[in-house]
């Protein structure tokens, strides 16, 4: 269960690609070099060949190889940077969160949870719930007061069917005594029980879902 994009390319991979480039640049040089040298025993001592081409091509594979060295470089400063990052979120392990998700987790041992926020104060709200294909599970009339609250689901639907563990959606539609409808935003909150480094960008993990550390609205103690 995640919401980490994997659009994004990771340190590692950076790293096989420079690899990759040097390994290349190293054979295609030593092959330049021998060419070179053979052009060099048999060119025409009366005539010899004009040196500028060559001095040009030996010149544009030293810019070459110094582009590739600074990307290692970089490569390792980055990783020096994500291990940083990553000691630094691992203070956040055991603390409550909230997330700027409206998608919660739901395990065997916790309750999907969500705090609640309305413009204006509400009388009612109706909790409709998704799965992860954003089909509808179910929907309840919640009987509320004020302008901001939480909501926790166990699974359990009206019907008394108890569904799978997994990522879970809440839509709400707030209401007041006269029916006007007051818009309501929900967030995923719940502790954090792991981080790790994904995709070279730390992300924390709440019941078993993982958001990027972007997504933390607040850390309570």
């Amino acid at each position: 269960m995640t919401l980490v994009s994997s659009a994004t390319s990771s340190t590692s991979a950076a790293q096989s690609s420079t690899s990759a480039a040097t390994a290349s640049l190293t054979g295609d040089y030593n092959m330049f070099l021998k060419l070179l040298t053979t052009q060099l025993q048999n060119q025409d001592p009366t005539n010899p060949m004009d040196s500028s081409q060559y001095t040009q091509q030996l010149v544009q594979y030293s810019q070459v190889e110094q582009s590739i060295k600074q990307n290692t470089t970089l490569n390792s400063i980055l990783s020096n940077l994500n291990m940083t990052s990553l000691t630094t979120t691992s203070a956040v392990i055991g603390q409550p969160v909230r997330l700027d998700s409206d998608k919660a987790a739901l395990s065997a041992s916790a309750p999907a949870q969500w705090d609640w926020s309305a413009t204006n104060a509400v009388s009612g709200l109706t909790a409709t719930i998704l799965d992860d294909k954003g089909s509808k599970v179910d929907s309840f009339d919640l009987k509320v007061s004020g302008t901001s609250g939480n909501f926790s689901w166990d699974g359990t639907t009206s019907t008394g069917k108890k569904v799978d563990s997994g990522l879970y959606q809440l839509q709400l539609t707030g209401t007041t005594d006269a029916g006007a409808k007051i818009t309501t935003t929900a967030n995923a909150v719940g502790k954090v029980d792991d981080v790790q480094m994904i995709n070279g960008s730390p992300v924390i993990s709440v019941n078993g879902a993982q958001y990027p550390t972007s997504m933390i609205l607040r850390i309570t103690k």
